[in-house]
Parts: structure tokens; C-alpha cells; sequence
């Protein structure tokens, strides 16, 4: 199992979690071993998987869910095709968040207008795209400091004040990894990202809604899709039919499997899983999106802004 990502952000945790169970529903139970491939917005690992893997289904990977969204802006970084990698399946799909540390003196996404303000990303990946997007058709003054490996690297330097905001983490990700700060208030929610609200944000407001004109709501709409492919797990491209089978039923069994979603509830995750055949459709259907709406995309979030910074 290749994780695009440092240990102990939430692509980590998910993939960790269904190493310990996939097994349990493919034939000859094999040991599923997590192997953590940070690089690059988790690029590095999907470019591995992609063109050095074996092809047989023995590898199985995660990795962002922007990266359809990347390919259909015709990111450079993009060295694979994203329609050619077969997806098992999708555990969990749920609202992202763009989130602003306590004493930031950030509390809304207007009080982000007002002032410049540090954003912990990870690459060319939502962490980075989100906030763009946000400059560009809000207003937001993000300065967005790129190179971050995983999202818990982000939230330790959120507590180190190195950076204000982080650009994207899900909402069930902090509930699950820091009730604490949600108890103890160390995080306001600027925004969610999605295509609907999450029941319990109901005042947070959905980015694509912030938008003050059809076109730009479409542009934010698209960049709000990926939510559907949450914690993605996919195999190599020329898999064998049977192969894929095999593990796509094997993850169907296991997301319905009362001792799962046990496990995953007592590890605070919950599940609300998209079948590998869906997930394959949304990636495709995100890559052979409106060029007008693409186009407009990339000049937002396709290309380095100049007040963004590499660590």
C-alpha cells in the first residue's frame, strides 16, 4: 500500500486502516504492507505506481484527490494518466476545510481579505489550490508557503506559528485526529469545500457559494468535485480484469462489513464509501470537463503566483 505522503495526516490513517482489513476479503488473505512515498503533493508515489510498479494488482496506492482536477488543467508535474490508474474504491467522501489558527487573529474568510496571511500547503495539491482560488476570485491575500510533506507536518507548524491557515484538511479528519482543537477552539473554519454542506457545519459557508457570478461558481464547483474521490485507493494502469474484480469486491465487502466500520468509528472515521466503477467515472468526467471552465481554472491555480514561496 504506496501512501503519497508523510505518516500521520489523514491519507496516512485511512490507508493504514484498510491495509489492516483489505486482506481479510481477498483470497489467500496476503499481508498488506504501507509503505509512506511523500513527494511532491503525492505526485512522486503516483508516478511510481504508475510507470515501476508491477501491473498485476499486488500494488495498491493513494494518493491526492486533486489530481484529475491537475491533469485536466494540464499541470506539467502530471507525468501519468489518471483515467489509465483502475480505483478500488473510495471509503469516505466529505467536505474539505480551509482552517486558520486561534491566535492568527483570522476568524472568517472576510477577515482573510483584509490582511496577508501564511498557508501551510503541500504541494500542487488542494492545499495549495484552494487557497488560489480563493485570491483570485474573493480577494483573499493567502501567501502560500509550498513543500510541507503531509498535513500533520502543517499542523505542527501551525502550532510553531511558522504559518496562519492550512489550505485544506477534511472535516471528519479533524474530528477524528483533533477533537481537542475543535474542543478547546484553536481552529476557526474560514470555509468548507464541497458540493453540499456538512450537517454539522452549517454555518461555515461552502466556497462555490461565495462566488458572485455563474462563471465563477462553475470554476469553484469543479474545483469543489474531488471531494466525491476522498481517500481514493487505486491500482496500476493494464491490471488483469480478474485482478480488479477481486479487489474492487473486496473492498465493497469490506466498507459493508459491520467489524469495519466498527473500527473505523472507534478510530472516529466515518465511512460513506464510493465504489471503484463511480470513482473511475467522477475522474473521467473531471478530466473531460468544459474548457472554458479548465482554462479559467488554470489561470487560477495552474500556475505559481508570485507571492508563493517553496520551503
Amino acid at each position: 500500500m504506496i501512501i503519497g505522503y508523510s505518516s500521520g495526516g489523514t491519507y496516512d490513517l485511512y490507508a493504514r486502516l484498510m491495509a489492516r482489513f483489505l486482506a481479510n476479503y481477498i483470497p489467500g488473505n496476503p499481508v498488506i504492507v504501507p509503505r509512506n512515498m511523500p513527494g511532491g503533493g503525492s505526485r512522486t508515489a503516483t508516478a511510481w505506481v504508475y510507470s515501476a510498479a508491477p501491473k498485476d494488482g499486488s500494488v495498491l496506492a493513494t494518493a491526492d484527490q486533486s489530481l484529475a482536477i491537475a491533469q485536466a488543467l494540464g499541470d506539467p508535474q502530471i507525468r501519468f494518466d489518471v483515467n489509465k490508474l483502475i480505483y478500488i474504491g473510495n471509503p469516505s467522501r466529505e467536505n474539505n476545510t480551509t482552517v486558520a489558527w486561534h491566535t492568527s487573529g483570522i476568524r472568517t474568510i472576510e477577515d482573510a481579505m483584509k490582511q496577508e496571511v501564511t498557508v501551510g500547503a503541500t504541494g500542487g495539491s488542494t492545499s495549495s489550490q484552494y487557497p488560489k482560488a480563493m485570491n483570485a476570485i474573493l480577494g483573499t491575500k493567502f501567501k502560500i508557503i509550498l513543500g510541507y510533506p503531509g498535513g500533520n507536518d502543517i499542523n505542527i507548524a501551525l502550532e510553531r506559528g511558522e504559518v496562519a491557515v492550512r489550505g485544506s484538511n477534511t472535516w471528519q479528519s479533524w474530528k477524528s485526529t483533533r477533537a481537542d482543537w475543535l474542543r478547546d477552539k484553536k481552529i476557526n473554519i474560514l470555509v468548507q469545500i464541497g458540493l453540499n454542506k456538512a450537517e454539522d457545519l452549517p454555518d461555515v459557508p461552502l466556497l462555490m457559494d461565495l462566488a458572485k457570478n455563474d462563471q465563477d461558481r462553475a470554476v469553484l464547483k469543479l474545483l469543489s468535485s474531488p471531494t466525491e474521490i476522498g481517500r481514493p485507493i487505486f491500482t496500476t494502469p493494464d491490471t488483469p480484469a480478474d485482478r480488479v474484480k477481486t479487489l474492487r469486491d473486496a473492498f465493497d465487502t469490506m466498507v459493508a462489513d459491520p467489524k469495519f466500520v466498527e473500527e473505523a468509528k472507534r478510530e472516529k472515521f466515518e465511512i460513506d464509501p464510493v465504489s471503484g466503477a463511480q470513482m473511475q467515472k467522477i475522474v473521467a468526467d473531471i478530466v473531460a470537463s468544459p474548457k472554458d471552465i479548465t482554462q479559467r481554472l488554470n489561470e487560477i491555480i495552474g500556475e505559481v503566483e508570485q507571492n508563493t514561496s517553496s520551503k
